[in-house]
């Protein structure tokens, strides 16, 4: 292989020195923070993609642009209302299917 040597690492291992293991109240801690972070990138990607600025955003919501940001930074989470008139201020809509 070119004669360079490929370092692996446990990954598992790594994930549970840093966040816990499995089950345990710190990982799942760790698991709502990066869902919470992954919502969040989601929800600014999708705003960037409908071209609005947080402004007209939080606007179209009605709430501050603060609000739109903190959402945005993954600070706060929406309640369910608001994270539905955020999706379709932004002309888009939720689907509730089964995992397939």
């Amino acid at each position: 292989m070119n004669g360079k040597e490929i370092e692996l690492y446990d990954i598992s291992a790594e994930l549970e020195r840093e966040f816990g293991t499995p089950g345990s109240p710190e990982r799942r801690k760790a698991e709502q923070e990066a869902w919470e972070d992954y919502n969040a990138q989601i929800l600014m990607n999708a705003r960037k993609n409908a071209h609005l600025t947080q402004a007209q955003l939080a606007e179209r919501v009605g709430v501050d642009k603060g609000y739109i940001s903190r959402v945005e930074r993954g600070l706060i989470v929406p309640t369910i209302g608001t994270f539905y008139k955020i999706v379709a201020a932004m002309g888009l809509s939720v689907e509730l299917r089964p995992y397939t």
